[in-house]
């Protein structure tokens, strides 16, 4: 019995004493095995990402002049139109009410006007024999003229309310709203039939479509309060639309807003960036997109992916690959962009190191 138990004692020692020798020489092997990553040389850029969309710089409102309902819309969103093409017609529709009293203006105005012209003639007479001044006969002229042009004032109110269209002098004022600018129709407000309110001294008036020359296009968007004290106007830009992935649009920092927002429980502030016309993307008003602003750049340094860098107690370390297990190497590190990391000291170009042991989760 006592020579079985230790035949057996032993046997249990020499197994443990087995694996204990292989896992040790599996987990050497494991670092032996870690992946190496070269020293290269390359570029490297410090970044403030912006969020934001693609704005024509003037967006113009087209409104009318008169009141009344769309009649007919001559051009779709989309389309290109020159300074004064016609983009709509306006049908005047007066109330019963505002009709009447239009007409009811007109035959009192015609009514006094027809008076004083008869007290024209009485005036001119009076002049004639000398019974009355020049200083009275001026002032009569002035009431004469006044009311005048108020009968002209009361038909001509009421031809834009019958058929929208009138002469003012040269000038005609007419139901057909007509381009402002030369550029594209981004979008349209409303269909016909709908009611216009026209733009006044006192009222904004109905926002019919929205037009826009194209050719300058900027970037508005917002930077997080992190990054805005590295900004400053002039800076390059890269920016990338979401339609648009094979293609980096160029520009540089137009404007930085001097008051921030609140965003989503963040402190946001407002960007502006100008993109140059020799863009070569085909840009849409809306397109979202984001905006990498060079903050620093650096060309033909050596450097490591960051992840290879253990920091610790502010300074930064690498497993060089000069043995199977590897040796502590202090660098000095530099620029990073969060991705690659500038080696200032400590590694020249070519050499290699150990990528990070993964972590097992037990």
């Amino acid at each position: 019995m006592k020579k079985k138990f230790l035949f057996v004692l032993l046997t249990t020692i020499l197994v443990f004493t087995a694996v204990w020798f292989f896992a040790f020489r599996s987990s050497d092997s494991e670092e032996q095995t870690l992946p190496k990553i070269k020293v290269t040389r390359g570029t490297i850029n410090d970044k403030a990402l912006a969020v934001g969309t693609i704005e024509p710089e003037n967006e113009i409102s087209v409104k009318s002049k008169i009141s009344g309902v769309v009649k007919r819309i001559f051009v779709e969103p989309g389309s290109y139109v020159k300074a004064g093409e016609p983009l709509l017609e306006v049908k005047p529709d007066p109330t019963p009410l505002e009709l009447a009293d239009a007409k009811r203006q007109v035959e009192l105005e015609e009514v006094q006007f027809k008076a004083l012209t008869q007290e024209k003639v009485r005036q001119e007479s009076l002049k004639e024999k000398g019974l009355t001044s020049e200083k009275e006969y001026e002032e009569f002229l002035r009431q004469f003229n006044d009311r005048d042009l108020r009968v002209k004032i009361a038909k001509e109110k009421l031809a834009l309310i019958e058929s929208g269209k009138v002469f003012i002098g040269n000038t005609e004022i007419e139901s057909i709203v007509k381009a402002p600018i030369s550029g594209f129709l981004l979008s349209k407000a409303v269909e016909v039939g709908d009611p216009v309110i026209p733009l006044t001294s006192f009222q904004e008036g109905t926002v019919l479509m929205k037009m826009a020359a194209m050719e300058n296009l900027l970037f508005k968007g917002t930077v997080d309060e992190i990054d805005v004290g590295k900004l400053h106007e002039g800076m390059d830009v890269e920016i990338k639309v979401g339609a648009l992935p094979n293609d980096t649009i160029r520009g540089y920092l137009k404007k930085i807003s001097l008051k921030a927002d609140k965003k989503e429980n963040a402190t946001v502030f407002p960007i502006e960036i100008t993109i140059p016309k020799s863009s070569n993307a085909v840009l849409r008003a809306g397109y979202s997109a984001n905006a990498n602003i060079i903050i620093q750049k650096k060309t033909n340094v050596v450097m490591i992916p960051e992840r290879v860098v253990t920091f610790r107690n502010d300074s930064a370390f690498v497993m060089l690959a000069t043995t199977a297990t590897g040796s502590e190497k202090y660098i000095k590190a530099g620029l990073s962009d969060a991705i690659n990391v500038e080696v200032k000291e400590g590694l020249t170009d070519g050499q290699e190191v150990y990528e990070k042991p993964v972590k097992k989760i037990d």
